[in-house]
């Protein structure tokens, strides 16, 4: 039977398709070959020693690739290294008739995506994310960029794949960590666009902690979707329906910045910024009380991460301010408004801000 995109992400410049199975990823490897000369693959060493390997064996009796690996981790996602893959692009002699294929989660898809954008001002770019957070979020949607020492993502560029290929049974390789990384922005999706999906996972919590196969491939599909609709709707968050993927992500960013990047991972300090975010939209009166602890029930079902830090508060509002958000150095957040529903606040003061992170 012949495989059928799940759905397509459309844009300003066309549309792409976003592949969602599992098993598949020998398939996958095949076909990038047989339509893309002069590969460019964009990984790190773990990815590459699980899966590098058995791919580029694929690719060369189709196609001439290439493959660079990044040291694992947060601080791979920045200037300098973006500077070596451009100096590897140059010495291959890699041109606007290649491919950069990112194989990894969301600092190679981020990372990968930037210097496609930016390599002879944009070549094609395929992703093939590889873990849970890349899979339901930062692959679809062309966001790319890398951090600078004082805030996350502070250089970037809006640069569309060309495709998206999926494989859920890559997520049984992922650690817990990594794993509920990932739940904590599918999580987000049922808070801030889809209330049903959020009582899905509620009813689902045993099979998801299990890394059930079917289950996986449904919530992917889902949140997929619900990405795809947003980025069809706000494709460079000009009009603010896109920013509502950003819930948690403003204290998010902040704890990341002020704490290191790499010492929590991403979707934990998202789901630590979910909680001060939902906290200090019901001390707002902008949600019914309850929400805050029907997420926090969730969160800690599925085993993921999320109380807020108790120190340096100061320092994360100083970041905060200087969010891409932020009105006049005054911090703006994504708040919900009720189950499966957000909205982008107006800017908000700095008690406000300080009690929600002291009650998260």
């Amino acid at each position: 039977m012949t495989r059928q995109p799940a759905f397509h992400v459309r844009h300003a410049a066309g549309q792409y398709p976003v592949w969602i199975d599992a098993a598949w990823l020998d398939e996958i490897g095949e076909r990038i070959a047989s339509e893309n000369s002069n590969c460019f693959v964009i990984t790190d060493e773990n990815v590459e020693a699980l899966h590098g390997t058995a791919l580029t064996r694929l690719w060369k009796t189709h196609a001439d690739v290439l493959i660079h690996s990044l040291p694992p981790g947060e601080d791979s996602k920045c200037l300098d290294v973006a500077k070596q893959v451009y100096d590897e692009l140059l010495n291959h002699r890699i041109d606007r008739q290649g491919t950069i294929v990112a194989l990894g989660g969301g600092v190679v898809g981020d990372l990968a995506g930037f210097v496609a954008a930016t390599w002879m001002r944009g070549i094609p770019l395929i992703q093939i994310p590889t873990t849970l957070v890349a899979q339901v979020d930062s692959s679809i949607g062309g966001k790319t960029g890398v951090n600078l020492t004082g805030g996350k993502n502070m250089v970037g560029s809006f640069w569309q794949p060309r495709s998206v290929y999926m494989d859920t049974a890559l997520l049984k390789t992922l650690d817990d960590h990594e794993y509920t990384s990932g739940l904590a922005e599918v999580v987000k999706y049922g808070v801030v666009l889809d209330a049903e999906l959020f009582g899905f996972l509620e009813s689902h919590v045993a099979e998801i902690n299990a890394r059930d196969e079917t289950i996986l491939v449904d919530i992917v599909r889902r949140c997929g979707r619900l990405k795809a609709q947003v980025v069809e709707e706000d494709e460079r968050e000009t009009l603010g329906r896109r920013a509502v993927l950003n819930y948690g992500h403003t204290f998010g960013h902040a704890i990341e910045t002020v704490f290191g990047y790499g010492t929590w991972r991403h979707g934990h300090a998202v789901a630590m910024g979910m909680m001060a975010a939902a906290r200090l939209a019901e001390s707002l009166g902008m949600v019914a009380s309850g929400l805050a602890e029907r997420q926090a029930r969730l969160l800690a079902a599925l085993r993921i991460p999320c109380d807020f830090p108790r120190e340096r508060h100061d320092e994360l509002l100083e970041v905060m301010k200087r969010d891409k958000k932020a009105r006049n150095g005054r911090p703006v957040f994504v708040l919900p408004v009720g189950p499966g529903v957000a909205r982008l606040s107006d800017p908000i003061e700095t008690e406000c801000i300080a009690r929600a992170m002291r009650e998260a």
